[in-house]
């Protein structure tokens, strides 16, 4: 049955084109929101999870410009499972409670970008899911390039996340990135289609 309204959850390992999909449907008239840009906003000073993250984690990630040095705290939480899952039970309701205000407001299909959406449980939430893949010597050298990460720190990263052949099995369609960046935009043309949504607009009007 085509899906003329849906809410769709984006997700997929570090460094393997999340953010390329989720601009390229929002340049095609797509309604877009991306968990971590809401983080970075709700853990900002002032923001509502602002002062439970100085609690838990200190003085210590907090920049010298006052707020959260978000690398700061990545290293500690990607090296100690209890302090990331104090991290997400600090960030994730008010992120939620961002992404569901949004979706209010959203008119046919709404695509949200979620990181750790099968680690997290919060598949459940939307009615398909789309998953981002390709090697993972490319999602190093790709997160390198990027943030001017360590190899091994990268690989850390990765190694935290769910193996991404379970995450494979999950979700309900895959885009492998590893390709040209207009193979990617086909894919993405061909998921879209199949699911019935309405066509993307070629100028995002």
């Amino acid at each position: 049955m085509p899906l003329r309204t849906a809410r769709i959850g984006l997700t997929g390992g570090i460094g393997t084109g999340k953010s390329f999909v989720l601009d390229y449907l929002a340049s095609r008239g797509v309604a877009t929101i991306d968990t971590d840009a809401v983080a970075r906003a709700v853990g900002r000073r002032g923001a509502p999870a602002f002062k439970a993250i100085l609690d838990r984690f200190g003085e210590g990630v907090i920049g010298p410009d006052g707020e959260v040095d978000r690398q700061v705290l990545a290293r500690l939480v990607f090296a100690d499972r209890d302090a990331r899952r104090d991290l997400e039970a600090i960030v994730h309701p008010e992120v939620w409670r961002a992404v569901e205000e949004w979706q209010h407001g959203v008119r046919g299909a709404g695509v949200v970008a979620v990181p750790l959406l099968f680690e997290t449980g919060a598949e459940t939430r939307f009615d398909r899911t789309v998953l981002t893949e390709c090697p993972e010597a490319m999602q190093v050298a790709r997160v390198m390039a990027r943030d001017g990460a360590s190899e091994a720190g990268v690989r850390a990263r990765i190694a935290s996340q769910m193996p991404a052949a379970e995450r494979r099995r999950r979700a309900d369609a895959v885009i492998d990135t590893s390709g040209s960046l207009e193979e990617t935009r086909a894919q993405v043309d061909r998921v879209w289609a199949a699911w019935g949504l309405p066509a993307l607009r070629p100028d995002g009007a």
